[in-house]
């Protein structure tokens, strides 16, 4: 037998194999072709630098703001991660008038949809779980791709600001407005019917010089809160001694005391408590807090000052404690909004502006420290300050 002859059947042997294996090389190209386009790690490769080549989903998921991109028929294609934490996840091909239910919401969408606008906006407000204010946008993407992207701009905070500012510059008008009308009364009387009544006359400038002073105080507390505010954030690196600090401010406020028939009892101890903090703003403060038991808290004819620390890791507090009439529980929760006042004749009576305990929590604030208060009508009031621990490698304390 030939070679030839020896081979032929060989041959027909590996044509056989490689004609039988063919469907499986297939198979598996296929099966890694898909591969490649399901796992994440063999997506479409991003070059470095270049814009063209990155997903849009990648620019959606970048976006801080609630995001959403749809196509004609209104239904949900993506949302990003943001989306999905304001608003709740939902699955793809959900509607989104199914999610957003707002008539104006409706509309929004369908506007951007019919190609009436290319870009169009409303306000849209979100009341559960928590009330959220939005300024909703709506826009085509690109010229002929069927897709619109939805994105939400968070307005809530500003609104609170807002609000806020409207009703302090309405406060503000209105505690200078009073006790200018009444200094304009007393003028025109004193110009007209009184002219010639020595005895009136000294009455009526008596309480034209209390007026002015008021508005004096107010305008004082307006300025201090107004340069806290503007006053750019630094956080408190000197350490100094509060116990020192405080009972400077006691004996500062000795005369206000008297005034008022009560006396100040320290108990406050010799050793020292470290703090961070600014001396002079910690000084308004505990004037602020003993200025408002002197006043308020007169009728119970003391007032005990101390401060206390468990151990160094523990937070320091300073206890200002009256035995007045105290303040009844529903009203502790706001005593320290601007111009809130429990009693608002008491308050005036005491030459008080509303604005001592704002000041006090503002204060507080910007030295990562807190006040709570304890009272309950008829058994005086207790104010306590509580500032966190010094790291053990602080400075040396500031002298008070």
């Amino acid at each position: 037998m030939s070679d030839e002859e020896r081979q032929t059947p060989r041959r027909r042997m590996l044509r056989y194999i490689a004609k039988s294996a063919a469907p499986l090389k297939q198979a598996l190209q296929t099966l890694a072709n898909r591969k490649n386009t399901t796992e994440p790690s063999e997506r479409p490769r991003v070059v470095r630098g270049d814009i063209d080549s990155l997903p849009a989903v990648y620019l959606a998921a970048a976006v801080l703001d609630p995001l959403y991109i749809f196509d004609g028929a209104g239904s949900i294609l993506y949302s990003n991660e943001a989306a999905d934490l304001a608003f709740g996840p939902m699955t793809k091909s959900v509607s989104l008038r199914l999610k957003f239910r707002a008539p104006e919401m409706h509309e929004l969408v369908s506007r951007v949809i019919s190609g009436a606008e290319e870009s169009t906006a409303i306000n849209y407000s979100e009341r559960v779980p928590v009330e959220r204010a939005y300024r909703v946008v709506a826009s085509r993407i690109g010229n002929d791709t069927g897709l619109y992207v939805l994105m939400f701009k968070d307005q809530s905070e500003a609104r609170r600001i807002d609000r806020m500012r409207a009703d302090f510059i309405a406060n503000a008008s209105h505690e200078l407005r009073t006790p200018l009308a009444s200094v304009a009364g007393f003028i025109e009387t004193l110009r007209g019917p009184a002219r010639d009544d020595a005895k009136a006359r000294e009455n009526f400038l008596q309480i034209m010089q209390n007026q002015t002073q008021r508005m004096a105080r107010l305008i004082d507390d307006l300025l201090s809160l107004s340069r806290l505010e503007m006053k750019p954030y630094q956080k408190p690196n000197a350490q100094l001694d509060v116990v020192a600090l405080v009972r400077g401010v006691i004996e500062s406020m000795r005369h206000i005391a008297s005034e008022n028939g009560v006396e100040i009892v320290s108990e406050l101890g010799d050793a020292p408590l470290l703090v961070a903090g600014h001396s002079d703003e910690l000084v308004q403060v505990f004037e602020n807090l003993l200025e408002n038991a002197c006043k308020y808290g007169s009728s119970g004819e003391r007032i005990l000052v101390s401060a206390e620390q468990a151990s160094p890791m523990d937070e320091v507090r300073v206890r200002v404690q009256d035995f007045g009439p105290g303040i009844p529980e529903e009203h502790i929760p706001r005593i320290t909004e601007r111009f809130y006042r429990v009693d608002v004749e008491t308050s005036r009576t005491q030459k008080g502006t509303g604005l001592g305990l704002s000041i006090v929590k503002h204060i507080l604030t910007r030295h990562d420290a807190r006040l709570s208060v304890k009272s309950a009508s008829g058994k005086g009031a207790t104010f306590v300050v509580h500032f966190p621990p010094v790291p053990p490698s602080g400075t040396g304390a500031e002298s008070a």
